[in-house]
């Protein structure tokens, strides 16, 4: 994996792509993580929660995570990328906003979902780097994306 310096706009940009990467690792989508994730949001909705509801009355037949519960495991799913460069050498890191959030498909409990992402734009600016990454979330399996998501990082700081 290349190292790159967040400061090494050049660098950052030679890797804008408009094709996704590999797919990550995978991460499994249990009900518990569901129900948790139902309690730390007040988000009791039953197409989420009420399984024997889910089997009759569901157009899915199963309960679904919530779409911001996937939205929310971005962080731990770059964590299970294989990007084929790395950005080094920033004392910090923030997310500075987004440009697209579109829920795409259902996410059935006790499935599988993975990541891939693409890079869409490395710029120097006065508070830093900002980078512009766009990732796409699926069930194992489905062609069509469970989620897309244009967030924007800005890199702050050189360590040391």
């Amino acid at each position: 994996m290349e190292k790159i310096q967040f400061d090494d706009i050049a660098a950052l940009q030679k890797h804008i792509s408009e094709e996704f990467g590999e797919f990550g690792e995978q991460f499994e989508i249990t009900q518990d993580l569901i129900n948790k994730f139902a309690d730390a949001t007040g988000d009791h909705q039953w197409i989420h929660l009420d399984v024997e509801r889910c089997e009759k009355e569901s157009p899915f037949g199963t309960t679904i995570a919530h779409g911001f519960l996937t939205l929310s495991l971005l962080p731990m799913m770059s964590g299970l990328a294989k990007n084929p460069y790395h950005v080094a050498g920033f004392a910090n890191a923030v997310n500075y906003g987004s440009d697209k959030l579109r829920f795409l498909s259902p996410v059935p409990a006790g499935s599988k979902i993975h990541s891939h992402s693409r890079l869409v734009s490395a710029e120097a600016g006065k508070k830093g780097t900002r980078i512009e990454q766009e990732t796409a979330i699926h069930v194992v399996g489905s062609d069509r994306p469970a989620l897309i998501y244009s967030g924007i990082t800005l890199f702050q700081g050189k360590i040391g």
